[in-house]
């Protein structure tokens, strides 16, 4: 499957954002990556260390939070992507918003949707990524590799996501973002994804 014209949002406004909705939530931001394979579209995931203090060895998007110099949250998911991966910000091509998503762990998390050039080379950043995998899209929409389950987290039940690929397990925030792309992407209601 080829991810021709994207209905997302261009750019998030700026009165649409952590002070206006969670004040007490730091803002952060994720890139979303696609990478244009012959046969179709893949997305790109990383492997989280095992030496990191939070989340460790976890799959995710390129990103992380905020800085101060970053003029906005599409510069910190760049940024991040680069510092994680190795691809310049300018090879990167933004193609749109999704929604934020607010997080346990005290984060507003901005996902961005952009392109990036293949073949190119990746240089992950050893302190923080182990390892960095594509996994094409047809994969995702099968229904066997998708599932659903309610966890509870202070004494709130949530829906969290799982995608399987071989043997990597996609789930929690990073999950949720793919699962809200995929079904934006598809227009598809968000429980047929």
């Amino acid at each position: 499957m080829r991810i021709q014209d994207l209905q997302l949002q261009s750019q998030l406004p700026r009165a649409y954002g952590v002070q206006a909705i969670a004040p007490h939530l730091r803002s952060a931001a994720v890139l979303l990556p696609l990478v244009p394979q012959a046969d179709e579209d893949h997305i790109l995931f990383t492997v989280r260390t095992q030496t990191l203090r939070k989340h460790k060895g976890q799959i995710a998007f390129p990103g992380g939070k905020q800085d101060p110099e970053d003029e906005s949250l599409a510069d910190t998911a760049l940024r991040e992507t680069h510092e994680e991966i190795g691809i310049a910000p300018q090879d990167i091509d933004i193609l749109g918003a999704l929604p934020p998503f607010p997080t346990h762990t005290g984060f507003f998390i901005y996902p961005y949707v952009g392109r990036i050039p293949w073949p190119t080379a990746l240089h992950p950043e050893p302190a923080e990524i182990d390892e960095v995998f594509q996994v094409p899209i047809s994969h995702l929409l099968q229904p066997d590799v998708y599932r659903l389950e309610q966890r509870t987290v202070a004494q709130e039940d949530y829906p969290v996501h799982f995608y399987q690929y071989q043997h990597y397990t996609i789930w929690g925030i990073t999950a949720h973002i793919l699962h809200d792309f995929l079904a934006r992407v598809l227009a598809l209601p968000q429980d047929e994804v």
